[in-house]
C-alpha cells in the first residue's frame, strides 16, 4: 500500500534538511507524497514542489502555525495552501517580525550572562532559516555551553526559565481562517501533545470545528495504539478527517524518521486521497 506523511520540516523552519534533501529522502523512503509544513512559514515550499515534479513525488505545499489558547501552545497545520496569497504573506511577515522581536530580546538575556551569543551570530550559523528555540539550541550546543539539547531547553530556552521570551500569537481559530482563505485544509496537530484532559480537548476540538476545522492529527510519531484509536474516535464525533504526520526534524529529533517516525508509523496513501476529496468539495478545485 503507499505511504504518505503530511507533517515534515525543513532547515527553512528548525528541521536540518533542505527542501530538495526531504524530497530525495522521500523518495528513498517509498513515499508518494509528503507535507512540507515549516513554523509559520513557506519559504522552503517552492524549492520543494519544484524539486518534487522533477522527481516524480507529490509535495504538498504547507504550514504550522504556532498558536495560543487559553495558554497552551496550540499547532495548525494547514495542506495545499495557496502560499502566494498576498494577504496570507502579510500574515506570515508580521509573525516573521514578531519572531525577530523576541529573538533580539532573548539574545540579550542570554549575552547579559556571559554567552557569547548575539541575533546576528543565529542567523550566520544558520543562514535563509527563521530562528527558533530549535536553532538556539544547536548553537548552545555547538559552543559547548550545554551537552545535549533537551539540557538547552531545561537551562536556557525552556518557558519556565529566566532567558525565555514569549512572542505574540494567533488563536488557533484565526489559524484556521487563515488556511481557510487560502482555499487550504486546516489540521489539528498532535492534540495529544498539548495533556489537556478529555473534556478540554473536546470542547477545542469543537469550537474550531465551528470556526471550519477539517481534519484532526489521528496518526503521528509518538502515539501509542490506544492513543491514536482515541483520536480517530475524537475526529468522528465532530465529523473531521484524518490526517496523519511524522513530525520529522531531523536531527534535533533523533531516531524520528521521515515517513517511519519511530518505526511503526504508517500512513497509507487513502488518508490523503480522503483530504483531497474534501478540499475539492470545499473550493471546486
Amino acid at each position: 500500500m503507499n505511504t504518505v506523511d503530511l507533517h515534515v520540516h525543513s532547515n527553512k523552519s528548525d528541521g536540518s534538511f533542505t527542501p530538495s534533501e526531504l524530497v530525495d529522502m522521500a523518495i528513498a523512503k517509498g513515499l508518494t507524497a509528503f507535507a512540507l509544513t515549516d513554523h509559520d512559514m513557506t519559504a522552503g515550499v517552492k524549492e520543494a514542489v519544484a524539486y518534487g515534479q522533477e522527481k516524480g513525488i507529490e509535495v504538498i505545499p504547507g504550514i504550522e502555525f504556532s498558536t495560543e489558547y487559553y495558554g497552551k501552545d496550540i499547532h495548525i497545520v494547514g495542506l495545499f495552501i495557496d502560499e502566494d496569497a498576498p494577504a496570507f504573506q502579510e500574515q506570515i511577515g508580521s509573525f516573521v517580525r514578531a519572531r525577530e522581536e523576541r529573538n533580539e530580546k532573548m539574545c540579550a538575556r542570554l549575552a547579559a550572562d556571559g554567552i557569547d551569543i548575539s541575533y546576528e551570530k543565529l542567523l550566520e550559523a544558520f543562514p535563509d532559516c527563521v530562528i527558533t528555540r530549535g536553532h538556539y539550541s544547536r548553537y548552545l550546543l555547538d559552543h559547548g555551553y550545554v551537552k545535549s539539547l533537551p539540557e538547552a531547553f531545561d537551562r536556557y530556552l525552556g518557558d519556565n526559565t529566566k532567558y525565555f521570551v514569549p512572542r505574540e500569537k494567533i488563536t488557533p481559530a484565526q489559524a484556521v481562517s487563515l488556511i481557510l482563505a487560502v482555499k487550504g485544509i486546516p489540521v489539528l496537530a498532535h492534540p495529544t501533545l498539548y495533556h489537556m484532559g478529555k473534556d478540554n480537548l473536546s470542547s477545542l476540538v469543537r469550537h474550531l470545528k465551528e470556526a471550519g476545522l477539517v481534519a484532526l492529527e489521528a496518526v503521528y510519531s509518538t502515539y501509542s495504539a490506544g492513543e491514536e484509536r482515541q483520536m480517530r474516535q475524537l475526529a468522528a464525533r465532530y465529523g473531521l478527517l484524518i490526517s496523519g504526520g511524522s513530525d520529522f526534524h531531523g536531527k534535533s529529533k533523533p531516531g524520528l524518521e521521515l515517513g517511519t517516525g519511530y518505526g511503526k508509523l504508517f500512513i497509507p496513501e487513502d488518508i490523503l486521497i480522503a483530504l483531497k476529496k474534501k478540499r475539492k468539495e470545499l473550493f471546486d478545485v
